[in-house]
């Protein structure tokens, strides 16, 4: 009986989860929210923009790229807000950056359904996907020192 055994580094890829990146981007004191469009579960529920970090790209280089995709926009990624949020039953965890534009650009909603700048008090005026939840307890005190 012949059986194949998984490289250390096919065990290693199946261990480590996948990472997803966001971005809180920050301007005037309000972060930039965005509504899904889909799919059909989440679609009307808020995010930050952002997505997976791609094999060979680091964290901030995938929320370049996420940004500019997603939005049509350049920006500055800064500091983690917040702690790593695990998803999807563990197989993937988000993390989050603070963000500013560049050039003066403007976030058109390439991908999601709305766009809306929210300040510290208006974080709780919607209703944030369960893994980006978590970051708005980090972010408020961001909001209030911008």
């Amino acid at each position: 009986m012949q059986t194949e055994r998984a490289s250390e580094s096919e065990q290693t890829e199946r261990r480590d989860p996948k990472v997803v990146v966001g971005a809180a981007i920050i301007a005037d004191g309000r972060v930039l929210a965005c509504a899904r469009s889909a799919p059909p579960e989440v679609a009307g529920m808020w995010e930050f923009p952002g997505g997976k970090v791609e094999p060979g790209e680091s964290e901030t280089a995938a929320l370049v790229r996420e940004c500019a995709e997603e939005l049509a926009v350049r920006v500055e990624i800064g500091d983690r807000v917040g702690r790593n949020v695990r998803m999807a039953h563990g197989r993937s965890v988000l993390k989050v950056y603070a963000a500013r534009l560049l050039h003066g650009d403007r976030p058109k909603a390439l991908e999601h359904s709305a766009l809306r700048w929210l300040s510290a008090a208006e974080l709780d005026t919607v209703t944030w996907l369960p893994a980006d939840a978590p970051i708005v307890a980090a972010l408020r005190p961001l909001l209030l020192a911008d």
